[in-house]
């Protein structure tokens, strides 16, 4: 379930919101007027994200499909 709170409590409650975020692992989703606005999470969880969104892409590369107008071992004429 996720994690939401609202956008003041950055200002009056960080020391608490940062340790939750180290804590769990997951990211802290903040509203301002009921609307989402940030999320937060550690650094340790963001750099988790990014590799994983790296090799994701990698894997994703690998997996697509040559474009038609390619010619393998052929030089366009």
């Amino acid at each position: 379930m996720p994690n939401i709170r609202p956008i003041s409590e950055l200002r009056y409650h960080f020391a608490e919101l940062s340790k939750m975020a180290h804590e769990s692992g997951e990211p802290i989703y903040l509203t301002k007027n009921g609307y989402g606005d940030l999320v937060i999470m550690s650094i340790e969880a963001f750099e988790a994200l990014l590799e994983k969104a790296e090799v994701s892409s990698e894997a994703e590369k690998e997996t697509a499909p040559a474009p038609e107008n390619t010619r393998t071992g052929a030089e366009n004429t």
